[in-house]
């Protein structure tokens, strides 16, 4: 829904930004096709330093573009894949909103037990959760382990997990960023990084162009 404040742009909708360190490729796709996913992967595999990678360009494109196509299947705000220097993908993030208009926005204590289902895996052991204060708004954390189903339900396969629920003040929308890997050795590193881009999280108000908004024009 268009809303216009008294004398300011229309606006038509909120996008996430985060400020993407060296390493997490944007991977979002806004027509969600091969081909679009085709031409991010040709753009971002011309930037990368031959020298350092241990595989094939050829490889490192065929898996952006897979994992775009992935990662966009639902149709998330933003989704990233973390690369090492190597090439290799060892993190994927996306970021997804829910709220329904009229419907009341769950409260924290709601949200907690949610963020620990998955449809096609269980979560292992005993997941840490932590209330954190992040410049886009309150927000619950849980980290912990998962089995996950492999293609064809054969077998499960542990991977690791982080899930933000976080509350926008000036938004009856739920933001939920998640962010998963199967690299459990490195899993330190990878939760740093992590946990490193989320007081970057910024929900930005957009025209019906995509174009952003900026809410305060007189600074």
């Amino acid at each position: 829904m268009s809303t216009q404040d008294e004398g300011g742009p229309v606006v038509d909708d909120h996008v996430c930004r985060l400020d993407l360190q060296a390493g997490w490729v944007d991977l979002t796709l806004h027509e969600g096709t091969k081909a679009e996913a085709k031409a991010l992967a040709t753009e971002t595999v011309n930037r990368l330093n031959p020298l350092r990678l241990e595989i094939e360009k050829s490889a490192v494109f065929d898996d952006m573009v897979r994992r775009a196509v992935d990662l966009n299947e639902d149709g998330p705000l933003l989704a990233a894949a973390y690369y090492s220097e190597n090439g290799t993908a060892l993190a994927n993030l996306v970021i997804d909103s829910y709220g329904e208009e009229g419907v009341p926005r769950p409260v924290p204590g709601e949200v907690q037990p949610l963020l620990l289902e998955w449809e096609n895996g269980e979560v292992v052991g005993d997941p840490q959760v932590a209330h954190l204060e992040l410049p886009a708004g309150p927000t619950v954390r849980v980290q912990s382990m998962l089995k996950v189903k492999k293609i064809l339900g054969f077998g499960r396969r542990l991977t690791e997990f982080i899930k933000y629920a976080v509350f926008p003040p000036d938004s009856d929308s739920l933001i939920v960023v998640t962010a998963t890997w199967e690299f459990v050795q490195l899993t330190e590193d990878l939760t740093r990084t992590v946990d490193e881009l989320m007081p970057t999280l910024r929900i930005v108000p957009v025209d019906a162009g995509g174009n952003e908004i900026d809410t305060n024009p007189s600074r």
